[in-house]
């Protein structure tokens, strides 16, 4: 099974860390993909720029508003994604709970939903022919 892992941050987590600390929690963050690549589960992933990069799009009277900045009004902001290939929820959360990311904040395991990345994919390869 496909599962998408959402990275939170907590900016105020990240303050007073130097670039040397920021670096090693990178490469350590890095190393377990690492390994997740080695154990055929790490399908790929994103980082994001930070929040305030960010803008949302919402429909109001008919009309799309772009509002700066991300939806959720919280501390912690969604930082990247990983995808991961798991048997099931509790192998994700096994795999994932070992991850050093969530030093630095949550992270939210979802399943893809393969019957509609199927209606994608199929439309993909029809646009391509």
């Amino acid at each position: 099974m496909k599962f998408i892992c959402l990275g939170y941050y907590d900016e105020s987590a990240w303050e007073g860390k130097t670039e040397a600390e920021m670096a090693a929690m990178m490469e350590e963050c890095m190393a377990y993909d690492d390994e997740l690549r080695r154990g055929g589960h790490f399908i790929g992933g994103e980082a994001l720029q930070h929040a305030s990069q960010a803008v949302t799009l919402r429909m109001h009277s008919g009309q799309v508003d772009v509002t700066e900045g991300p939806f959720a009004e919280t501390k912690e902001q969604i930082g990247g994604l990983l995808i991961l290939e798991a048997r099931d929820l509790n192998h994700a959360i096994a795999l994932m709970s070992k991850h050093p990311g969530v030093k630095g904040g949550p992270f939210e395991i979802r399943p893809a939903d393969e019957e509609i990345n199927a209606l994608i994919k199929a439309r993909d390869e029809k646009m391509q022919s």
